[in-house]
């Protein structure tokens, strides 16, 4: 590894919770920097790019290599889920809650509406706090319509890090443009899925929930979350969605060549004390976020 640098190779994927085999727009990306030239990866569905991801990852780590890896959906809800829907706070319970209720088949048909029925009619008032779903089907406790009542009747509906990026999507949202809640649904079970992996378990982390206080001491692998509309869209005759991950990978690598990245790690650690707490325990930040952000007003 370089001096100074504090990973060798970097992984970036661009998520997809399609119901059905999928490539080009609105499908799976894997973009790999690892050193001079980036590769594009564009795998037809979800079991099959985790199937990827881990092969990637043994065979960076057989070769020595440190890898930071991000992933474009948001890592958390926002605080106060857990505890309100599994009883025991924190991030990993409603990683727990989700896994254990999703059902992902290899064709990606998948359930995730009705793992978001259950949390609204097991844990609220099934009237929300998800929302949205396709016209043709009826789910009896997941409105059409976004409800009222977030930050009483439900959770808040922004994470502390959406309330400094305009463009963030909510993770309630289930459809149309920035449905990023089903995207959340299906990818936080592959996340547990590498996360817990039996050949990666001993040398891979979470961030910032297990790492990144201190980023001296990171983990050879570490699974971050990323926002790729925070960098600048490059030209190019691929699909938006491997422009976006290209870029992240790109800008993530000379982050970490400038020495750069580092601050990034330690970024939710220089928040106050609340906020702090709030991201490091169970909502989540987005690694890519460069400065504190800009606060605004959901």
């Amino acid at each position: 590894m370089a001096a100074g640098r504090l990973f060798d190779a970097y992984l970036m994927v661009d998520w997809s919770a399609a119901a059905a085999p999928r490539r080009g727009r609105d499908s799976i990306w894997l973009a790999l920097r690892d050193g001079g030239a980036t590769t594009l990866e564009n795998p037809t569905t979800r079991m099959a790019a985790l199937a990827r991801l881990r092969a990637l990852l043994l065979g960076l780590r057989a070769a020595g290599r440190r890898v930071l890896v991000g992933f474009d959906f948001p890592f958390g809800y926002p605080e106060g889920t857990g505890l309100r829907v599994t009883g025991r706070p924190g991030w990993r319970a409603m990683w727990d809650w989700v896994a254990a209720r999703l059902e992902d088949g290899p064709d990606n048909a998948n359930n995730r509406y009705r793992v978001a029925e259950a949390l609204n009619r097991e844990a609220f008032d099934g009237a929300g706090p998800f929302w949205g779903h396709p016209h043709q089907h009826r789910y009896e406790h997941v409105p059409m319509r976004k409800p009222d009542g977030y930050g009483t009747r439900y959770p808040a509906e922004r994470r502390v890090v959406d309330r400094r990026v305009r463009s963030a999507h909510v993770v309630w949202k289930l459809v149309g443009n920035g449905q990023v809640g089903g995207q959340v649904l299906t990818g936080l079970p592959a996340l547990l899925r590498l996360r817990d992996d039996p050949a990666l378990a001993a040398e891979t982390a979470i961030w910032p929930f297990e790492a990144g206080q201190d980023p001296t001491a990171l983990p050879a692998v570490l699974l971050a979350e990323i926002y790729p509309s925070l960098e600048t869209l490059p030209e190019g005759p691929e699909v938006k969605d491997a422009r976006q991950v290209r870029a992240v990978v790109e800008a993530l690598q000379r982050d970490d060549a400038a020495g750069r990245l580092a601050g990034l790690v330690a970024a939710p650690w220089a928040l106050p004390e609340a906020e702090r707490r709030a991201v490091v325990e169970e909502e989540a930040w987005m690694l890519n976020l460069r400065g504190e952000g800009r606060e605004v007003r959901p």
